[in-house]
């Protein structure tokens, strides 16, 4: 199988990544081999570069035009549109299965692969709305657009690094989406983290914001949840990894907002 994934072109695998993390119709104009999807979180943070412009436009554009609360909003409506609210389903999922699940395994892989969202789940994200939508508030326009441009590909880089820190929590026939993501090799490493940085690189350079509290922080954060995650269920799931990258993003907007 991994010979069959090796031998896919490069741009059917970055095309499944946008297909797979957004709703645009990519599909309509090419459906790439099968295999491809189980190579699309390293193309994660170019799929980034399209939801992370989009959200930073519609703010920072909608803020000439519109109240900025409202601006913000719809901003945050964008995005959700875009990628279908795949993260927030992610992050609710998450928060339904290890807020209610306590300590047993196969009791939160059940809830997190219920599609009934549950209070934990609805409060979660009602929370993580708000202070979102606070945090970009508090920040001028242009800097809030150029944030977000920068922190929705670096939040998906770090977030990326789950698959390789542990495996699968289910099996292939269990999954969600019928797939399990590959464990990456060095190209595909390197590939990802220029993906994820160099925006953020040209962020820092340009906003002369302290790097090391927006670099590590969110990193923190990672390795804090891939802790609980190994504790309670010894593997990840597509769900952990859009929570994980919720959260992490979330803390670069607080990061620069408290800097």
């Amino acid at each position: 199988m991994i010979t069959s994934i090796n031998h896919t072109r490069w741009y059917d695998r970055i095309w499944a990544a946008l297909i797979f993390f957004t709703r645009l119709p990519f599909w309509r104009l090419h459906q790439p081999p099968k295999e491809c999807y189980k190579t699309v979180v390293e193309h994660w943070p170019l799929a980034g570069w399209l939801t992370g412009a989009a959200m930073a436009l519609t703010l920072w554009i909608g803020s000439m035009y519109l109240p900025y609360a409202v601006a913000v909003v719809v901003a945050i409506i964008a995005r959700l549109l875009l990628t279908g609210a795949l993260h927030e389903d992610g992050l609710a999922d998450f928060l339904d299965g290890f807020g209610g699940g306590g300590h047993d395994r196969s009791r939160i892989l059940s809830i997190m692969k219920d599609s009934h969202i549950g209070t934990y789940g609805v409060l979660g994200l009602i929370a993580y709305e708000l202070l979102l939508a606070t945090v970009l508030y508090s920040m001028p326009p242009q800097l809030a657009a150029m944030t977000i441009a920068a922190a929705d590909p670096y939040a998906k880089m770090v977030t990326a690094q789950l698959i390789m820190m542990m495996p699968y929590a289910r099996t292939e026939e269990e999954a969600k989406n019928k797939t399990i993501y590959r464990k990456m090799n060095w190209q595909a490493g390197i590939s990802l983290a220029i993906q994820g940085l160099v925006p953020m690189a040209a962020y820092l350079w340009w906003t002369g914001i302290n790097w090391e509290l927006v670099i590590f922080l969110p990193c923190l954060v990672m390795y804090l949840l891939y802790l609980l995650i190994w504790n309670r269920l010894r593997g990840y799931t597509g769900d952990c990894c859009g929570a994980v990258c919720l959260l992490v993003e979330l803390t670069v907007y607080l990061v620069v907002c408290a800097i």
